[in-house]
């Protein structure tokens, strides 16, 4: 059940910010670092001091983007920064929590800059009630503003992080599911064989919840989380204390095992923010079959609308619709082949 990740594809924070340092009134300190929270993996960020910039990130792909073009890149923010830039997620209750981190860690200037696709009007009218906001700057259907410290208080009740939900699972603001089971990896989990081999593993693990049902199985001697979120690996450290798991930070579409694996568990992403993407949950079969035994299987589950099978057949010699219901379709695909089907 992995998180839907991604980032929007737009540059327009460039232009808002841009407008907003050059006379619109905004002014970042001269000394100290800036934090920037999330921007978009397309950002130039050409306005700011790139030499003081840190991007707080914990998705790995575009963690790893931004430390790629040299920026200094963290999971976790520290304290004590000169300013902060918060770049809205899609996910209100996060989009609240970064700006109580934001507020919390920097003495000086918070920047919030978001789509109203992102609900950017809904923060900018609560954050009115709780501090002083300077512009907004509007431009390319989002907007950007700023208050000057504001105080950690007035937010607190903003601030989250994993928590234990009443399901008896620990979840996390912008974690997929993170209010209950999503009912497609239910489904999914329900159908899996007892005998899934030895070497497992569950490619976009989300929070655990396959993981920790493929881990009721005595035969199975390691399962391997592949997670691409930082937040949400953490929260599956938590829900699965079973010995075998072993957890790998990494991107599930370019991840490889230390061994070839017996079996995969997924239920992929398909989409990157708001934008529907078959591709991605495509990338994931691709590397799931270049991960598995030669007799190795996958057993996936997909919105019933997509178009997986062709994929699926093309990188697996059998390939079979074991079940699924109106909403869901469940597949089991055996025998990866080393050179893919090119006729499917």
């Amino acid at each position: 059940c992995s998180a839907r990740w991604g980032k929007k594809n737009s540059l327009v924070i460039d232009a808002r910010l841009g407008l907003a340092l050059q006379g619109g009134g905004l002014s970042l300190p001269r000394d100290g670092t800036i934090a920037v929270f999330g921007p978009p993996a397309d950002a130039g960020l050409a306005a700011l001091p790139a030499d003081r910039l840190q991007i707080i990130e914990g998705m790995k792909p575009l963690h790893d983007q931004w430390a790629a073009h040299g920026f200094d890149c963290v999971v976790e923010p520290r304290a004590d920064y000169a300013a902060a830039i918060v770049v809205l997620p899609r996910a209100k209750a996060d989009a609240r929590a970064l700006i109580a981190q934001a507020v919390a860690l920097s003495g000086g200037v918070i920047v919030i800059d978001g789509q109203k696709t992102d609900g950017v009007d809904s923060i900018l009218k609560d954050m009115r009630k709780r501090c002083e906001i300077f512009g907004p700057i509007s431009k390319s259907h989002g907007k950007l503003f700023w208050c000057v410290s504001a105080s950690a208080d007035a937010f607190a009740d903003w601030s989250a992080g994993p928590k234990l939900t009443e399901g008896g699972f620990w979840t996390a603001p912008g974690v997929f599911s993170a209010d209950a089971v999503d009912p497609a990896s239910a489904l999914l989990a329900a159908a899996l064989p007892e005998k899934l081999g030895r070497q497992v593993g569950d490619l976009g693990a989300g929070w655990g919840f396959l993981s920790a049902h493929v881990l009721t199985r005595p035969d199975v001697e390691a399962v391997h989380l592949v997670e691409s979120q930082h937040i949400a690996l953490e929260c599956a450290r938590r829900n699965v204390t079973d010995p075998r798991a072993q957890f790998h930070w990494a991107d599930a579409t370019t991840w490889s095992p230390p061994q070839k694996l017996d079996s995969i568990v997924m239920n992929p992403p398909f989409h990157r923010g708001r934008v529907a993407e078959p591709a991605l949950g495509q990338a994931f079969m691709r590397q799931a079959a270049a991960n598995l035994t030669a007799q190795g299987t996958l057993w996936m589950v997909a919105n019933r609308h997509l178009p997986y099978e062709s994929t699926l057949q093309h990188y697996f010699a059998r390939v079979s619709e074991i079940g699924g219901d109106t909403r869901f379709k469940l597949f089991q695909a055996t025998r990866p082949l080393r050179k893919p089907n090119r006729q499917a």
